[in-house]
Formats: structure tokens, C-alpha cells, sequence
């Protein structure tokens, strides 16, 4: 298997996991800072390696694998420690549509791709404005993120929750996208077996 720089981008963002994981716990003042500038980083790396390997022809069955993996784990990270650190109802439904999606979503694909079918649900324009939305809203809350649950939110931190309720809400919208273009497929199975 030779190594493609997007293959070596998206194996960066893995390796970013564990470094986002240290920051973000670390005893220090600037470790807000330093746990969204690793996200950040993160999440320039997924633009970038898609933009190479689409104006480079660097694509590689490798890399479309590792590259959707790439991503989901290091938003289900972020959330996990996000929630962890303001653990409040909503923060964590945020959280777990998110990531609920995120499996539902993969497990659809991989079965359409058993039947042949995987280009009919293919990453949808909403799916990329909902990963927008994602990505900024966690890098603010990441950095904006109380020290305490008793201490209140900053004005950005609401921002933060409020967008990433956006996204949730994207995120529900743009599953419900898949399954309706995977959804004749679906009843097509049923009815034979």
C-alpha cells in the first residue's frame, strides 16, 4: 500500500485523538486554547485531504476508508469530553444524536455497498454545511468550555451550544436524506426475504 499525502493527513487527524485527549485535561490555563487549536487542526486536515487527493488524483480505497473513520472518531472525541466537562441534558442529546447518526448513517452505507448500492448515498450538500456548522461549534466549545458546571457559560460557549444544536438538527436532517434515497432499496430487501 503506498501512502498518498491525504492518506498521511487523515493518519495525522487519528494521531491527533489522543494529543486533543492530554491537552484538554492538563492543569493549565491555556489548555482550552491548545485543545481547540488541535481540533482545529483536525479539522483543516479533513478539508485538505479531500482538496489534494480530488485536485491531485491522490485518491485511494485506504484513504476513502480511513478518512469518514478519521472523522467520525475525532467528533465522537470532542463531544465525549465536551459533555464530560458540562454535563447538562441537553449538551448530551446533542451529543448523542450526533454520534447515534453517525453510526446509524455507516452501517447504512456499508449495507448498501454489500448491495451495490452504495452511490445512493452518497455525502449530500447538507451533509457538508452540517459539518460545518459541527466543526466550528465545537472548536468554540471546546475553548469556551466553564471549568465547572457551576460556573456560568460564557456568551461564546452559548453560541457554541446553540450552534451544535444546529447541527444536531442538521445532522437529523441530512440522515433522514440518506435513508429516504436508501429507503426503496430497503423495502425492496424486505419484500424478498
Amino acid at each position: 500500500m503506498k501512502l498518498t499525502v491525504p492518506t498521511m493527513l487523515t493518519l495525522l487527524r487519528i494521531v491527533l485523538i489522543p494529543v486533543l485527549v492530554l491537552v484538554f485535561y492538563l492543569p493549565y490555563k491555556w489548555t482550552n486554547f491548545a485543545a481547540a487549536f488541535v481540533f482545529v487542526l483536525a479539522s483543516v486536515t479533513d478539508w485538505l485531504d479531500g482538496w489534494i487527493a480530488r485536485a491531485y488524483n491522490q485518491s485511494s480505497a485506504f484513504g476513502a476508508f480511513l478518512d469518514p473513520v478519521a472523522d467520525k472518531l475525532m467528533v465522537a472525541v470532542a463531544l465525549l469530553l465536551i459533555v464530560q466537562k458540562h454535563p447538562t441534558p441537553w449538551m448530551a442529546l446533542w451529543a448523542a444524536v450526533i454520534i447515534g447518526r453517525e453510526i446509524a448513517v455507516s452501517a447504512l452505507r456499508e449495507w448498501m455497498a454489500e448491495l451495490g448500492q452504495r452511490a445512493k448515498v452518497k455525502v449530500a450538500s447538507i451533509g457538508k454545511i452540517k459539518t460545518i456548522v459541527q466543526m466550528v461549534a465545537l472548536a468554540i466549545l471546546l475553548y469556551f468550555v466553564p471549568d465547572k458546571l457551576s460556573d456560568p457559560p460564557s456568551i461564546p460557549f452559548v453560541i457554541g451550544d446553540w450552534m451544535l444544536a444546529v447541527a444536531a438538527l442538521l445532522t437529523l436532517w441530512s440522515g433522514l436524506a440518506y435513508l429516504r434515497a436508501a429507503w426503496p432499496t430497503l423495502r425492496e430487501d424486505a419484500g424478498s426475504g
